[in-house]
């Protein structure tokens, strides 16, 4: 099965949702849309799904132009980060529900039901109604009801956002196992670049309506091919500021200067961005080339294994990210380092150079 999206776009009067898009969407993996909110996720998926119509351009599924068919002739399954279950009907029947419209054998809805079931844990909750049901387990009935049609596409848009912490663990850390061999393109949304990385797979990073780079998860993250897609691949948010090189030497306004390796040595005399994750800003030096910024802390976050600092640097905003617990006095000065190996550089346009 092959989703493939040829100059899609979606306006509503003046407003662009969707701006032309295009993208091929494969099996044996999730395919992850990653944006912010607002950043068109739930607007493309309605448009794959049949839920809304297109403005122009086509969706083809496995060659078919399926852009004027409804929902329901598209073979789908589609869950919301608000799932619906019907209220008037028990778990094996909610999971039913979309086996029985097709005439499927009595036999073989049980036998459906039942595998599902397993998978989900939901054995002991089929004669139940939802509203006798925790969130977590309700959601996983919305998911059980998705796995049971074994639809040819499969669209969750943020499924596990309203779960508390542990069921997103746990379902989220299954989630591949649910899908896998069934030979059906999943797509699912979410805001968080965390949750992309754990899934695998390949990731469409997603900004103001557009898709600025699609590949595989690990290499997005690690070569991002512009600033935008950096800034979408980050939480918290990358830091991002402005050099000069000249010759193999990088200065930050009066804040810091480096020597340049690698790429970033040959790229010639000038301007550029830089933009470096919070995890590779450190309130403690542990390398040698480490290089010191000095700046005042604005807010702290400490965990058992993390500690946080935004602090303002000149006149720009930053935020480090370390393991273990430092301790930072709001209002103070305090010395960071960065560790100028992992810097990103772009150009005027945004682009990376090296």
């Amino acid at each position: 099965m092959i989703i493939e999206l040829r100059n899609i776009t979606k306006s509503v009067g003046a407003n662009i949702h969707i701006k032309e898009t295009n993208l091929v969407l494969k099996t044996g993996h999730f395919n992850v849309l990653l944006g912010a909110t607002g950043a068109g996720k739930t607007s493309l998926i309605k448009l794959m799904a049949g839920l809304d119509k297109s403005t122009s351009g086509q969706i083809l599924m496995d060659g078919k132009d399926v852009t004027k068919l409804s929902t329901q002739k598209r073979n789908i399954s589609l869950v919301h980060q608000f799932f619906v279950n019907y209220s008037h009907m028990s778990v094996f029947e909610n999971i039913a529900s979309p086996l029985k419209v097709v005439g499927m054998a009595k036999s073989e809805i049980e036998d459906r039901v039942e595998e599902v079931a397993k998978i989900l844990q939901l054995q002991d909750m089929l004669k139940r109604r939802p509203n006798e049901l925790s969130g977590g387990q309700q959601q996983r009935v919305a998911l059980a009801r998705a796995l049971a049609k074994e639809s040819k596409a499969v669209f969750l848009d943020e499924p596990l956002a309203n779960l508390d912490y542990k069921l997103r663990e746990e379902l989220r850390d299954r989630l591949p196992e649910f899908f896998a061999d069934r030979g059906a393109v999943v797509v699912y949304a979410t805001s968080e670049p965390e949750e992309a990385l754990l899934l695998g797979g390949y990731t469409a990073l997603m900004d103001d309506g557009r898709i600025t780079q699609f590949g595989a998860t690990s290499d997005i993250y690690h070569n991002p091919s512009n600033l935008m897609s950096a800034r979408v691949f980050s939480n918290p948010p990358i830091n991002v500021t402005h050099i000069t090189k000249r010759g193999n030497q990088a200065q930050m306004g009066d804040q810091a200067q480096w020597k340049l390796e690698g790429d970033a040595a040959k790229l010639q005399d000038g301007n550029y961005t830089i933009a470096i994750r919070p995890n590779h800003i450190s309130p403690v030096k542990t390398l040698d080339n480490f290089v010191a910024i000095t700046g005042k802390v604005q807010i702290t976050e400490l965990s058992g294994s993390e500690s946080s600092a935004h602090f303002l640097a000149g006149s720009n905003n930053w935020v480090s990210l370390a393991s273990g617990v430092h301790s930072c006095e709001i209002g103070q000065n305090h010395q960071f380092y960065i560790d100028p190996s992992h810097c990103f550089y772009f150009d005027s346009n945004g682009k990376i150079v090296a």
